[in-house]
């Protein structure tokens, strides 16, 4: 008796193991740690300048200081989002599912990000509004944008075929970073409960003082190299899972 085995394209095909792999599994080991370490010096001198350099805002007093963290991890978030974006467009143009894996990966690091920003904007409103939360349009499109990429998690888990997989996912993809459009230009349309625009790369923006606007900047940096670390490691555990499936699948 024979086993029938189905074929696979250059997408499903698993990466045997040998010499290579393992080399390249150190390589990738020494760019986590690497860009970890990296981001944990520049947070450590960051948190030093903020809580011992920087003074206190005039009307928020000590409480400000949570914007430091607040607005670059807004930012650390739409840049995944968007990169991921553009990674599931490429993988509609090759059918390649690496592509796929990696805008997973990015797309699941982002939305912790995205929401550790309405979490720490949320205890910036109850010090400073009185509430841990208002249906304010820049809050409520950031919460339906969490939303959106939480869907998108569920969706990834719901289906096993791999291609229809991949192509609800970057449609859904491609639908979110829409949606962070308007959260992004909210506070520019809508002038509610929210502070307007404060930075100087902003439309309306620029009322911020430069050393603070700075210190976002400097904090974003870290976030990034820790954002992109859990990438790698993410991508990582999508590619073993996807030569899984597709071992699964070729005996089946």
């Amino acid at each position: 008796m024979s086993i029938q085995t189905k074929p696979l394209n250059s997408s499903d095909a698993a990466v045997p193991s040998g010499p290579a792999t393992s080399a390249n599994s150190v390589v990738v080991d020494r760019l986590i740690y690497a860009f970890a370490g990296l981001a944990a010096i520049l947070l450590a001198y960051n948190l030093y300048q903020i809580f011992m350099v920087l003074g206190d805002e005039l009307q928020q007093g000590a409480i400000y200081r949570i914007i430091f963290f607040h607005v670059p991890a807004a930012l650390t978030a739409f840049i995944g989002f968007f990169v991921a974006m553009v990674l599931s467009v490429v993988y509609l143009s090759t059918n390649n599912l690496k592509w796929d894996s990696l805008a997973a990966a990015i797309n699941e690091v982002s939305l912790v990000f995205a929401c550790v920003n309405i979490v720490t904007g949320s205890i910036w409103a109850r010090i400073i509004w009185g509430i841990w939360w208002t249906w304010d349009y820049r809050l409520t499109s950031m919460l339906v944008c969490i939303l959106i990429f939480f869907g998108y998690l569920l969706l990834r888990q719901s289906i096993d075929e791999p291609t229809q997989r991949a192509r609800l996912s970057a449609a859904l993809s491609i639908f979110g970073c829409v949606d962070i459009v308007i959260v992004w230009k909210s506070i520019e349309w809508f002038r509610t409960q929210h502070p307007g625009p404060v930075l100087s790369i902003r439309t309306g923006g620029g009322s911020m003082d430069p050393t603070m606007e700075a210190a976002i900047y400097r904090n974003l940096i870290p976030l990034l190299l820790i954002a992109i670390s859990l990438v790698i490691l993410r991508a990582r555990q999508e590619s073993t899972a996807r030569e899984i499936d597709s071992l699964r699948r070729r005996l089946m």
